[in-house]
């Protein structure tokens, strides 16, 4: 049996900019800068800035849903 695989766009305001999940940081751009972190939490894709990706990395490379830190 063949499954669709959804892949739903960078989460961000109603213009396409890409927003922070963490402290709400807009990209410069509409897609995020390389510096930045993709996660996928509860089905959803969310970015992190690369300062709150600096402050979290090892929660982030542990998986833990950014609820826990």
């Amino acid at each position: 049996m063949e499954q669709q695989t959804h892949h739903p766009g960078p989460q961000g305001a109603e213009d396409g900019a890409v927003v922070c999940a963490r402290c709400g940081a807009g990209a410069p751009e509409s897609t995020p800068p390389v510096t930045w972190t993709c996660s996928v939490e509860n089905g959803s894709r969310v970015y992190f800035c690369e300062h709150c990706a600096r402050d979290n990395i090892r929660a982030i490379e542990g998986r833990l849903d950014s609820s826990w830190w």
